[in-house]
């Protein structure tokens, strides 16, 4: 997106806002409608935890925001190297915004390293914050800079700030008895003091935050803050930093109500939690730690107060395996995971369809095969989650489509699963996992109803007048079976991997039988109720973008800028990927053009394709960074004009 510092910028929807400046005694105070700002070092130097603390004063300040993290996978990658490069992006506004932004207005560069990974991103005009106390010579050699680029003129095109950090933070933290390494550990801190000046940031969150965050340490929690006011003052006292920027609360932006920032694996978390209560079931999660699902994990293992239980497994089988003995004994069972995990509980998963008990089966996906990309995002394990089993096993699939509107997928995904007796898909990512929001949090009595009718009695006849209970026998309406708690008189079943008789659930390896429950178990998915899909088409347009998942954002922002060019385009984007909306064939063949973004080679567009017989054109990205809405307007532009 373009930078709006110097020049009249352009929205997200394509509408021309001009800046506006105000003195304030020796120093301007300019106002603009949204920045882009990122934060870049090596992993060690607290730039997720620095972004972490900006974006909470943003979002507590009332602006719409979006985030988006991008680390190594090592846990401390090699220092002063691209591959160690860890950054933080942070795009607010005064007004709705739908993604962490194209192209940063504002670069803080910690080190060598992290100048040259980020400033092919950077558009010409834009300010550059750099650490000059880390430009050495052998620094500089270790990324491939033969002479120094804030010396020889490469950056001439941008407006460059040289601030040595490093001796600025060590200088103001002189009177506490630190070593000197401990106090330029600090750094951070002062930077984030400094762009916090700069944009009128909040301080007191951040202040309150560091003292809870080194409660045991008072000295450390006193140095991290005089750090951070000596970075304020910085801003405030030096020539080089003469303007400041204020960007107005987003007041329009929002309906009423109170609102937080919210990570998605935060959200997802939440939203477990209140269908745990809405379904007055206990929530068991049993996981195995993996990247980028652990933090769904930490969160629930923190709420033992609302009735969770969290097991750490030794491995990923394990988890779910008592994820699903959980489902039997009566919980609302769930079991997280990325890609590679899901090839290992592929098996029980079958045993859960097999089974028709309630089960969630969160995928944060990243990029693959194998180990892949830990950290870096992808959206290519939906062909897993539809056929990844053995036999015809087939699971309702969901996916979010932003940080916040992972709270109400987890909702809709425990709604199917225990109205259905099913496990579910829910496919989150780890753009959406790492990235926030803000997130207007819900009254209870918005919440659905999801509570559940055990069976506590016979259900069946037989021809003696006999009365038993058949743990096979379906509603009419959704095709689920009977969910009896163990130890209930009277119910005592059997369940197990093979095949099932009708109604009895006793093992049956009748030709016939296994043909119906093959059936069966297809048309029970094939039959959940799911809302239509929504098409958004003001102007009759004769191209559609189709999207899934947290495509969302840059599909959106795209088709505004479209339609602020005067372009036609109609957007469509799905939640539920199996069964599909029963009224998606109609629209698909409604419009000349269909085009599928996706961060894969393509793999909804398979199903369409397959399914309706539509020529669907498939866009794909699978580089571990989202879609770029200045990238996806250009290839619709091209659909349109073909």
């Amino acid at each position: 997106m373009t930078s709006q510092v110097s020049s009249p910028a352009e929205q997200a929807d394509g509408t021309v806002v001009g800046e506006q400046r105000k003195p304030v005694g020796a120093k301007d105070v300019r106002r603009l409608d949204r920045v882009i700002i990122r934060f870049a070092g090596d992993s060690g130097d607290g730039m997720q935890l620095t972004g972490d603390r900006f974006t909470s004063e943003t979002a507590s300040f009332g602006n719409d925001l979006s985030t988006l993290p991008n680390f190594p996978a090592e846990i401390r990658a090699p220092a002063g190297t691209l591959p160690g490069v860890s950054s933080f992006q942070l795009h607010f506004a005064d007004h709705d915004i739908l993604t962490p932004g194209d192209a940063p207005n504002v670069l803080v560069a910690m080190n060598p390293a992290a100048l040259k990974a980020n400033i092919d991103d950077l558009p010409r005009g834009a300010e550059i914050i750099v650490n000059t106390d880390e430009f050495t010579k052998r620094a500089m050699q270790k990324v491939g800079y033969d002479t120094s680029p804030l010396e020889d003129g490469s950056l001439d095109g941008y407006h460059l700030h040289p601030v040595p950090l490093t001796t600025l933070t060590v200088e103001a933290l002189k009177e506490f008895d630190l070593t000197r390494k401990e106090a330029e550990r600090s750094k951070n801190m002062f930077a984030l003091g400094l762009l916090s000046w700069m944009y009128h940031r909040p301080t007191e969150g951040t202040e309150k935050f560091l003292k809870a965050k080194f409660a045991k340490k008072p000295d450390i929690a006193a140095a991290n803050i005089a750090a951070y006011r000596a970075g304020w003052n910085f801003g405030e006292t030096t020539e080089d930093f003469a303007v400041s920027y204020e960007v107005a609360p987003a007041a329009t932006a929002f309906p009423p109500g109170v609102y937080r920032n919210i990570s998605g694996n935060l959200a997802l978390a939440y939203g477990l939690i209140a269908a745990s209560r809405q379904a007055d079931l206990p929530l068991f999660l049993g996981s195995y730690p993996i990247t980028p699902a652990s933090d769904i994990l930490h969160e629930l293992s923190r709420h033992k107060n609302f009735g969770v239980r969290t097991f750490q497994a030794e491995d990923e089988i394990a988890g779910i395996g008592a994820a699903l003995g959980a489902a039997f004994g009566g919980s609302l069972a769930v079991t997280t995971t990325s890609g590679p995990g899901v090839a290992l509980k592929s098996e029980t998963i079958g045993l859960a369809v097999s089974l028709e008990l309630p089960l969630l089966v969160v995928d944060i996906q990243r990029g693959g095969p194998s180990t892949g990309l830990p950290t870096k995002t992808e959206q290519a394990d939906l062909l897993q989650a539809m056929y990844g089993r053995n036999g015809e096993a087939p699971v309702p699939v969901i996916a979010p489509r932003t940080p916040a509107d992972c709270f109400d997928a987890a909702l809709e995904a425990a709604r199917i699963a225990l109205a259905y007796r099913t496990p579910v898909f829910l496919l989150s990512d780890g753009y959406l996992a790492n990235g926030s929001e803000p997130w207007r949090i819900p009254e209870p009595d918005e919440l659905p109803d999801l509570a559940v009718q055990f069976t506590h009695s016979p259900n069946h006849t037989l021809d003696d007048g006999s009365e038993v209970f058949w743990p096979y026998k379906r509603d009419p309406h959704t095709l689920a079976r009977p969910w009896a708690v163990p130890g209930t008189p009277g119910l005592e079943h059997r369940i197990g991997g093979i095949e099932k008789q009708d109604g009895t659930g006793n093992i049956s390896y009748d030709p016939a039988n296994h043909d119906f429950m093959v059936r069966t178990r297809q048309a029970k998915i094939d039959g959940i109720d799911v809302p239509d899909v929504e098409v958004d088409d003001p102007d009759g347009a004769k191209t559609l973008v189709l999207g899934w998942g947290s495509t969302y954002g840059p599909i959106t922002a795209a088709v505004r800028r479209l339609r602020a060019a005067g372009e036609a385009v109609a957007q469509a984007h799905l939640r539920h990927l199996n069964p599909f909306p029963s009224n998606l064939g109609a629209v698909l063949k409604s419009y000349d053009t269909v085009v599928i973004p996706e961060m894969n080679l393509g793999q909804l567009a398979t199903l369409v394709r397959a399914k309706y017989l539509v020529d669907a054109q498939s866009y794909n990205q699978v580089n571990g960074m989202p879609f770029k809405a200045e990238q996806l307007a250009t290839v619709l532009k091209e659909a349109i004009d073909a």
